[in-house]
């Protein structure tokens, strides 16, 4: 009876594993296994060759730990009283280099695949500049209309309970689905780093420079990420959410965030006159 229970608790437990592990889009999810789920042609590939390498890996164990068998039970003392005295395999040693050599081969390939289409940006149906700040992040539509906002991670006190704890943002970066986006990615201080699992995107954010990725999001949804570079104490706290929406959704809210985000693009100087004529 106490066998049956313990086998019932475990199935129960691997079953709960498991739905938790395919739960989250977009985020993690408790007791995860593997990545986030994809909702990107990028990330699609990324998935794929980590899958991949995985059945790669455990056949190379298995074939291993099958030698080291065969050697213990074949070649002990008491199976083999009198060793061999050959030290050299002519075809053996050419098997043990060419196999390992086709092998990596096997995975390179596939490999700088993903990696051009990674880093071979399409023709952009827009583009998002992403500025790495000390603790936060700036985001412009240089396409898409003259302004820019902060995006700041949303304290426990003002998150709506479907909202996830230290990935909540004030300000979300929109996005319309099934649009190919250019993120231009740099720092303001010092080195971060824009990264969305979902996406398959991870990429520095560097003072001084301009770097560039890219993802076309197929679904609608919320996806989050983080700055994924040590970037100083409050590094844990400046997370990344995106919005995918529908195009209409999109072009309603480019139409609000001109608004809401317009730049005041009067110099101080006039600003302070106006100031102190008004006051007057």
């Amino acid at each position: 009876m106490r066998v049956q229970r313990l086998s019932v608790a475990l199935v129960a437990a691997m079953i709960f594993v498991a739905g938790a592990a395919f739960a989250g889009t977009g985020q993690p999810s408790l007791w995860q296994l593997g990545f986030q789920q994809s909702v990107t042609p990028v990330m699609d590939d990324i998935a794929w060759f980590h899958d991949f390498l995985l059945y790669v890996i455990t056949a190379i164990t298995i074939f291993v730990l099958a030698l080291l068998v065969i050697v213990i039970v074949r070649f002990n003392a008491r199976a083999n009283p009198t060793p061999s005295k050959k030290t050299h395999n002519t075809l053996l040693e050419v098997m043990w280099t060419v196999v390992p050599v086709l092998i990596l081969v096997a995975i390179a390939v596939p490999s700088f695949r993903i990696l051009f289409f990674q880093l071979n940006i399409p023709h952009a149906d827009m583009t998002v500049k992403a500025t790495g700040k000390q603790w936060f992040w700036t985001y412009a539509y240089p396409e898409n209309g003259d302004f820019e906002f902060n995006s700041l991670m949303l304290q426990d006190a003002d998150r709506k309970p479907d909202q996830p704890r230290l990935l909540a943002v004030d300000n979300e970066v929109v996005v319309p689905v099934n649009k190919v986006v250019r993120v231009q990615v740099t720092g303001a201080d010092v080195i971060h780093a824009f990264a969305v699992p979902s996406f398959g995107i991870k990429i520095d954010a560097i003072p001084g420079r301009l770097n560039e990725t890219w993802f076309k999001a197929t679904r609608e949804g919320v996806y989050y990420g983080q700055c994924s570079e040590l970037c100083g104490k409050d590094h844990a706290f400046m997370p990344i959410a995106v919005r995918v929406v529908s195009e209409r959704d999109f072009n309603t809210w480019i139409e609000q965030a001109k608004k809401k985000f317009a730049r005041d693009t009067r110099s101080p100087i006039t600003v302070a006159a106006k100031d102190d004529a008004s006051s007057e």
